[in-house]
């Protein structure tokens, strides 16, 4: 039968404890470091390809930057699902008053809600977008706020895509749809 520790024994043990265990959780913490910046960098580096893919007017491409299951909001409130929806409500308008559009953006926070889900605060840019009648409408500027989700192979996808805009323009008008019934 072991007696109790003396408060010597007891001593010793903690330190030896904490002097093995304190050096592996401060290796996890650089571990997961390191990998939130490999996935800060991937999320940046996802947001310029959406960016530069909408300036190539590619809306499949673009529509591909979501996961297929996606919710995007725009800034008067209305809802698309999917990468489907994406593609039909976007491509009338890629090739009509946004064919000639070049929109930036800036991430400008980016938050871990887990090691896979992120939220993502980008300011953006756009010019080149017209009105119905083919003038030029003002240069937009706004903060798309992000859900992105961290995919299989490493890239990050846009799950949820809020759009607010910080200037005043009127609403256009939805174009005639192209696809057949």
């Amino acid at each position: 039968m072991r007696l109790p520790l003396s408060a010597v024994e007891f001593f010793l043990l903690c330190f030896t404890t904490a002097g093995t265990a304190l050096p592996m959780v401060a290796q996890e913490s650089r571990v997961a470091a390191g990998s939130q910046d490999k996935d800060r960098a991937a999320i940046t580096q996802s947001v310029q390809s959406y960016m530069d893919l909408w300036n190539k007017h590619d809306v499949h491409a673009v529509a591909m930057t979501y996961t297929e299951d996606c919710d995007f909001v725009n800034n008067f409130g209305d809802l698309t699902h999917g990468r489907a929806g994406m593609e039909a409500t976007f491509g009338p308008f890629m090739t009509g008053v946004y064919s000639e559009t070049h929109q930036t953006g800036q991430v400008r926070s980016i938050r871990f809600l887990k090691p896979d889900v992120a939220v993502v605060d980008v300011d953006w840019q756009m010019t080149g977008a017209k009105n119905q009648d083919g003038s030029v409408r003002p240069t937009r500027k706004g903060l798309h706020s992000l859900v992105m989700t961290k995919q299989s192979d490493g890239s990050w996808l846009i799950a949820v895509m809020h759009v607010h805009e910080f200037t005043v323009t009127p609403r256009l008008a939805t174009p005639p749809s192209t696809h057949p019934q």
